[in-house]
């Protein structure tokens, strides 16, 4: 383990570009960065702006092993607009300037979804001052202003999250219940109005095995290209726990999107247990972490993949899952896990 992370640590300074995707044929990757060239996938993590700015060792991984970056929060509407017309864009200008920076691209998250909005803007759908018309207009300078930011400077949007609930109905948000399911055509349309050049994606959780939420979101893709609208990704956000089986259709599954055009995404990739962690744990969870990259890699379509933080030291998973944790890739000190050497061996078919 001293030698791996001295050996990681050797390579700290290097890569400020990208390489070629040829670069280095024949030898096993030395790191993520290395096997996402090798891979023809991006391979991201989502970004914590605080410990970037803070935590050295944090940051030095990012930018060592990261071909894609996410931010956890900077991009949503709570962070960018906390008061109506009052924006900080603090932290979502520091990740696309790091990403220019270290040859990086970067994932936009998220345009619409129904968490983490701003408090003026729920109170106000909630006391009537703002109602049907005003909330539409309000939704379409949204994601005109923040997409209009960064125009050019990022690769992927998360235009719609999470739009269908458990039961495979589109989710009861203050969007569908004012605006209609129309929201989120008008969604996309005003995503690529606002840059052109950007990939369009709806993002989910649990498309890897939830057949009613698989079959929705099959028509709401079907939909909206039978009306001409711009969607070109599926994401699927990857959150397991070894304590379900691994969702062994997921390939087929991925196929069924890729095959009606759209390009692939394993967009917030944890896999968490119930602790205490033990080896076979950590065995399992490494199988797990394995199979979402092969079936990435196995997908001619599927672009990225990318790890909802790569440290156990930021992970969300304990803040919202009582006794467990121990998600990522990399454990509390940076050090890699079983799952982090697993991934280095996964190869393009």
């Amino acid at each position: 383990m001293k030698r791996l992370l001295a050996g990681l640590a050797a390579v700290a300074f290097v890569l400020v570009t990208p390489i070629p995707a040829s670069a280095g044929v024949g030898k096993s990757p030395d790191d993520l960065r290395d096997l996402a060239h090798k891979l023809g996938i991006r391979i991201g993590t989502a970004v914590d702006p605080a410990a970037f700015r803070t935590e050295t060792d944090y940051r030095r991984m990012i930018n060592r092993e990261f071909t894609n970056l996410t931010g956890e929060n900077a991009m949503k509407w709570e962070s960018v607009e906390p008061e109506r017309g009052e924006y900080n864009w603090t932290d979502a200008d520091l990740l696309v300037r790091n990403a220019m920076k270290w040859g990086q691209k970067v994932r936009g998250h998220t345009l619409v979804w129904h968490n983490q909005l701003p408090t003026w803007l729920t109170e106000g759908v909630e006391d009537g001052s703002i109602d049907a018309k005003e909330l539409r207009k309000i939704l379409r300078d949204h994601i005109k202003t923040e997409v209009g930011r960064y125009r050019g400077k990022i690769r992927a949007w998360d235009v719609v999250n999470e739009v269908v609930d458990d039961n495979g109905k589109l989710r009861d948000s203050i969007w569908l219940k004012h605006l209609g399911p129309g929201y989120i055509a008008d969604a996309f349309r005003w995503a690529h109005q606002a840059d052109p050049s950007a990939k369009l994606y709806i993002n989910d959780y649990n498309l890897e095995w939830d057949t009613k939420k698989i079959d929705t979101t099959l028509k709401i893709v079907k939909d909206l290209q039978r009306k001409g609208v711009r969607i070109d990704g599926i994401g699927f956000q990857g959150h397991l726990g070894i304590q379900y089986d691994y969702p062994g259709d997921f390939p087929n599954i991925m196929r069924k999107f890729t095959d009606l055009g759209l390009e692939a995404a394993i967009t917030e990739a944890d896999v968490r247990m119930v602790l205490p962690v033990t080896p076979k744990k950590l065995a399992t969870q490494a199988d797990y972490y394995k199979r979402m990259l092969s079936t990435c890699a196995a997908n001619k379509r599927c672009v990225e993949f990318t790890v909802w933080g790569f440290t156990d030291r930021h992970s969300w998973v304990p803040g919202w899952f009582e006794g467990e944790g121990a998600a990522c890739i990399t454990d509390d000190k940076l050090a890699p896990k079983p799952a982090y050497k697993a991934l280095l061996t996964v190869g393009r078919r």
